[in-house]
């Protein structure tokens, strides 16, 4: 199974970049984790929120394979424990397909994409900043990782 992740937005600051790299670091080299960053929209007089969300979603699905279990991040998906997301994981894990988890813009995600999703998985009922989410994102998958491994990270 290979895991990726579909980011709206850039970069973000350095320290962003820092944690982030770490834990992908400790991801294990079966997973082949790959982020993809797709630049954001600017708004303008003449594009308005949905415009922008549209445009957006175009980008993000010819960055999807059609082989790939689709996997978006919103606050109205289906929240998890730890331990239930790792459940999860090895369900999918067990399908045979790869995995592409997304992370929309500020302004949402499109509903062609929500169409085109397997699944949507909330990280928390309250609004995040979009940097935290990526944060969040890859430290759950890290320890989905060490709690299927055996690894003491985990503790309960």
């Amino acid at each position: 199974m290979h895991i990726r992740l579909i980011i709206v937005g850039d970069q973000g600051p350095i320290w962003v970049q820092t944690v982030f790299k770490s834990y992908v670091q400790r991801l294990p080299s079966q997973w082949d984790f790959k982020c993809r960053i797709i630049k954001g929209e600017k708004q303008t007089k003449n594009r308005n929120s949905k415009s922008i969300i549209d445009l957006e979603g175009k980008k993000i699905l010819a960055e999807v394979k059609k082989t790939e279990e689709i996997i978006i991040l919103d606050e109205s998906g289906a929240e998890f424990t730890s331990l239930e997301l790792s459940e999860k994981l090895n369900n999918w894990q067990l399908s045979g397909r790869n995995l592409c988890f997304i992370i929309g813009g500020p302004n949402g995600l499109s509903e062609a994409c929500f169409k085109r999703a397997n699944f949507c998985w909330s990280l928390s009922k309250l609004t995040l900043p979009h940097i935290f989410v990526r944060i969040i994102f890859i430290e759950q998958l890290y320890r989905i990782y060490t709690l299927n491994s055996g690894h003491p990270y985990h503790r309960n």
